[in-house]
């Protein structure tokens, strides 16, 4: 089953400053939020 990543409108990457570069999927009942410019990850239990 494909993973399917969705762009978080507005937000910011904490690492690169980029706007509108957020994706965001779930991974084992983990959220991950990922700058597709970067690579920036940031990881929480949901």
């Amino acid at each position: 089953m494909a993973v399917r990543k969705r762009f978080i409108a507005g937000a910011k990457c904490p690492a690169c400053q980029a706007q509108d570069s957020m994706a965001m999927w779930r991974e084992n009942n983990i959220d991950v939020v990922e700058c597709v410019k970067c690579g920036h990850q940031m990881r929480e239990a949901g």
